[in-house]
């Protein structure tokens, strides 16, 4: 018997420590799980995947809700009706906690409303950094206002204060088996990126989601599901049909009332042959962008294209951008005056190569900025106002040589006829790049749709559309080499030539003042000192460059002078850099229009009401005209008047992404551009040059 004590002692402080054991180890899980907000509905706490956190962890919190059976709670775009939770933290210094990383949704249909969201059970997960100096033995406490809808018949507002104290160990320590379930069906719902190309097609009242890539097969998509990001792009109680190839999905559904063409963001969710349901990212892109980042054909076939291209470059030529540099253009044919055949030929071929070169640059410029995934118009130069107001410096300091304050290469002048040849050659090609340069914003009128195509088309498309657009502004001053006839019947040289000289600066300095003009319009008051700083400067320089040429005695400090000058321009070029764009000023019109937004487009849409959209740019010449000639008469302002028209106006002058996105899903890549969008019918896009018949013909619709 006195043996079997230490036994009996030995099986009690066993069964002491177990029981022990089990009460505490529930207490050392709740360190993991904050107090409860509790109603008849949902069960709502602050849960962590860590019952004890360390220094400088990095782990995820949750919004844990556990629902009553049938009611459900919301995803970040509810739907139809309902709200997404939403939570604000107070937390320690050097504790930083993420955003919502949202797990896919279900959609719940109730009557003939649709909601997206979640039943049961949803953790609502987001990330936690812990200090790095938190010190083992203290707490990392966090609280909490969260609020939250849950609907079943009916939709109640909930809401509630959470307290989560972690402790501070050295080694971290993992939450209970329930909590980690719980952030586990959570992370099952994660979206994944998706591997596959997708696009969608609009049409009067139909959207079509195509997916396309490896992988998709009737076998192994059972069914298929689109949750877009935003509200109203979808009807969210609308059915979405199914149809299923080998790498291929698609799915045909209602357009919703917010919907506006443009790049799009969503969830698709699939559902494979075996019963497992998957949520897949997915960026939808305009059908007709995909097809060209995918190798389809562009809208227009290469040949038209390449037509379009070649009769806007040649109708450029008379276009109000190209007049200063025609100006320059004549110059250099007076100068031809006399000359054998192939100093001729050799102009005109230097000037096609410049203007070839610039296209090309261009071009090759739009594209490596697609390549980097952004988005640019045609004429996106004039949206820099370091670059307006560079033009501006340069168009002063073309005008001023025309005037003969300076000469260009006259410290050459004895250098040789060989030397002077290539001077000459030099202008000419010269001459090609700045046509181009200021050609950009006057191209849209006759050639949107050619670049419009050839800028989402494979690269080498859109090369050959911007060739033969050079080509075609080329061609006429070509064709003066080609034919030296023409060339011959040329005045003889003399004193004309002088004066024909002095004259042509004049449309210099006007496109100067224009281009100041613009500036302001761009970076207001404080950009516009710096411009005309800059035109000072280049005053300045040019007078001592001449001095240098022309004057006598010591030429050394005109010249130091001249280079301390180029100094001052450079600098307000830095600073005209690092200027902020301001939002454009409007023209002074009368017209009363509402700014354009595609949220308030698509509001207006949803009202039924008709609605006139006019993208335009202070830097715009052929959009000045048209809302000067045609939109601001009495005539279209009464006819917008009888027919209940609004009008929306985008100002591009500085870059916005949201009038890009505009142009881009109607293929335009440049101004002017105007569309009427009828009740209940889809866009009508007018013709870039307008007139009031065009106008108000369109509102009859």
């Amino acid at each position: 018997m006195p043996g079997s004590f230490p036994t009996a002692a030995w099986s009690c402080w066993r069964t002491l420590t177990t029981a022990l054991l089990l009460v505490l180890t529930p207490m050392l899980a709740m360190a993991a799980e904050s107090n409860v907000q509790q109603s008849p509905r949902a069960t709502v706490s602050l849960v962590s995947e860590y019952a004890a956190v360390s220094p400088g962890q990095q782990l995820r919190i949750g919004l844990r809700q556990r629902l009553a059976p049938h009611w459900h709670t919301y995803w970040k775009n509810p739907g139809d009706a309902g709200s997404p939770p939403s939570i604000a933290f107070k937390a320690p210094d050097g504790a930083t906690v993420g955003e919502i990383a949202w797990p896919g949704p279900d959609r719940f249909i109730i009557g003939p409303v649709a909601s997206y969201g979640y039943e049961n059970e949803i953790v609502f997960p987001m990330a936690l950094t812990v200090p790095k100096d938190a010190r083992p033995g203290s707490q990392l406490v966090l609280e909490a206002d969260a609020d939250w809808v849950v609907c079943e018949k009916e939709c109640i507002p909930e809401e509630g204060k959470f307290r989560l104290a972690l402790p501070v160990e050295a080694d971290a320590r993992p939450a209970s088996a329930e909590i980690l379930s719980a952030f586990k069906n959570a992370d099952a719902r994660q979206p994944q990126p998706s591997p596959w190309r997708a696009s969608v097609s609009a049409g009067e009242s139909t959207l079509q989601l195509a997916v396309e890539g490896e992988g998709i097969a009737p076998a192994s998509v059972q069914s298929a599901l689109y949750f877009p990001d935003s509200w109203g792009i979808v009807d969210h109680v609308a059915d979405q049909i199914l149809t299923v190839e080998a790498g291929r999905l698609t799915l045909a559904t209602t357009k919703g009332q917010g919907y506006t063409p443009g790049p799009s963001a969503g969830l698709l969710a699939i559902t494979d042959g075996g019963g497992q349901k998957r949520w897949f990212a997915l960026e939808l892109t305009p059908a007709a962008t995909t097809a060209a980042t995918t190798g389809a054909p562009a809208t227009l076939p290469l040949w038209q294209m390449a037509l379009f291209a070649f009769l806007g470059g040649l109708i450029l030529n008379l276009m109000p951008c190209v007049f200063p540099v025609l100006a320059i253009k004549a110059t250099a044919v007076a100068g031809m005056s006399g000359g054998d055949r192939r100093e001729v030929r050799l102009s005109g071929l230097f000037y096609t190569l410049g203007v070839l070169a610039a296209f090309m640059a261009l071009a090759l410029a739009l594209l490596a900025v697609r390549a980097g995934g952004s988005a640019v118009g045609w004429g996106f130069q004039f949206q820099s106002p370091l670059f307006v107001a560079a033009m501006s410096w340069l168009m002063l300091a073309i005008g001023l040589n025309l005037s003969g304050v300076f000469e260009v290469g006259g410290a050459l002048a004895g250098a040789g006829q060989g030397l002077a040849e290539r001077k000459g050659h030099a202008g000419s090609f010269f001459t090609g790049l700045l046509a181009v340069v200021v050609a950009t914003p006057c191209t849209a009128p006759f050639m949107g749709a050619a670049i419009g195509s050839a800028l989402v088309a494979p690269a080498y498309v859109s090369l050959v559309v911007f060739a033969m657009m050079g080509l075609g502004l080329a061609l006429p001053f070509l064709l003066l080499g080609i034919f030296p006839a023409v060339a011959r019947r040329l005045p003889r040289p003399g004193a004309w030539m002088v004066t024909l000289r002095q004259a042509m600066a004049f449309p210099m300095y006007a496109t100067a003042a224009w281009l100041l003009w613009v500036l302001a319009q761009q970076a207001g008051e404080a950009g516009l000192r710096m411009a005309l700083a800059g035109l000072v400067l280049v005053g300045l320089v040019a007078w001592l460059v001449g001095l240098g040429q022309y004057g006598t005695g010591k030429r050394w400090w005109p010249r130091g002078a001249a280079v301390a000058g180029v100094a001052g321009i450079a600098g307000l070029m830095v600073m005209l850099h690092g200027a902020e764009p301001q939002a454009a000023a409007a023209p002074a019109q009368s017209t009363q229009a509402e700014p354009y937004s595609a949220e308030r487009l698509a509001a207006l849409r949803a009202e039924g009401k008709p609605v006139f959209v006019n993208m335009t740019a202070a830097w715009c010449i052929t959009c000045l005209v048209n809302e000067r000639t045609t939109l601001s008469t009495a005539a279209v302002q009464e006819a917008m008047r009888e027919h209940d028209v609004v009008y929306m106006k985008g100002d591009w002058t500085n870059r916005d992404p949201a009038i890009t996105a505009f142009l881009q899903s109607f293929q335009r890549d440049g101004l002017p551009f105007y569309a009427f969008y009828p009740v209940g019918k889809e866009a009508v896009v007018l013709p870039p040059v307008l007139t009031q018949a065009i106008v108000t013909e369109s509102f009859k619709q």
